[in-house]
């Protein structure tokens, strides 16, 4: 089944001058593929993945252009028109993103960009935006348990930290002694559950439990080892002068503090050096 806004593969049935038709199967017929967007080399009964969305005529048309974000998903837009009826954002495709006046959690300025909310306006079948994010979010019960790996998207800023989507469906919150790492509006990241509230809000953090518990030089060997990617070529076999240049302190100091660490399950010690654990 064809679905408006998001990504379909679709067969091709037919040549004609000016593009390619798709099967859009029986309730949308053929679709057409406008030549700017045929790819060299497509051929008909050929599978495609193409973007169905509708122009500026309220047609359904297809491009094998990619948007910066489908219908259900949240992205950081850009607005680059506002006029007496709503606003336009640059999504990535030649049509801009409509936000109605109603959808705006205050009102827009060209050259801002802002986190919106992609979805099918079911009146029209158009494929608008809304700031008003919070709407789409914690509409169903969750069952997630501490500790739980999740899917983040950084959304706004808080006096207490950042807003985060988590599983493109709930909200959270991760506290500014939670970010170790850059993190800027629009990213994609990991995370995990670090406390489920009484009103199933979600607490999140940037490490697994337990990762609050190491200070002291078990906690720079950890900050070196996520900046670093997770992987430092230095382990408990190390030259004594090769530790303390790498992380300031004697050889003695550093096993016991791997050894913290690796009993915690924090780290792997590997033949040439120690990785965090996924």
């Amino acid at each position: 089944m064809v679905e408006i806004g998001k990504v379909n593969t679709l067969r091709v049935v037919k040549e004609v001058d000016f593009g390619l038709y798709l099967d859009g199967g029986e309730v949308f017929g053929e679709i057409l593929l406008p030549t700017r967007y045929v790819l060299e080399g497509t051929d008909v009964d050929q599978y495609i993945d193409v973007f169905i969305y509708l122009d500026s005529e309220d047609r359904i048309i297809a491009t094998t252009e990619t948007p910066l974000a489908e219908v259900d998903q949240f992205a950081h837009l850009k607005c680059v028109q506002t006029t007496n009826f709503g606003a336009f954002l640059d999504w990535g495709l030649l049509k801009d993103l409509f936000v109605p006046f109603s959808e705006q959690a205050y009102d827009m300025a060209a050259g801002v960009t802002y986190f919106v909310r992609v979805y099918l306006d079911k009146e029209t079948d158009r494929i608008v935006a809304s700031s008003k994010t919070d709407q789409f979010l914690d509409n169903q019960p969750h069952d997630f348990q501490v500790g739980d790996e999740v899917d983040l998207i950084i959304a706004t800023r808080t006096d207490l930290g950042v807003k985060v989507v988590v599983n493109e469906k709930f909200s959270g919150l991760l506290y500014h002694n939670e970010i170790f790492k850059p993190i800027k509006p629009g990213m994609r990241i990991k995370g995990f559950v670090q406390k489920v509230r009484e009103d199933e809000k979600l607490d999140i953090a940037l490490q697994p439990p337990g990762y609050e518990k190491v200070d002291g030089v078990a906690g720079d060997i950890l900050a070196k080892l996520e900046k670093a990617g997770g992987y430092l070529e230095a382990n408990d076999k190390s030259a004594p002068e090769s530790i303390k240049y790498m992380f300031g302190v004697s050889k003695k100091v550093f096993k016991k503090a791997i050894g913290a660490l690796y009993r915690d399950k924090i780290i792997t010690i590997e033949e040439e050096g120690i990785r965090l654990k996924k």
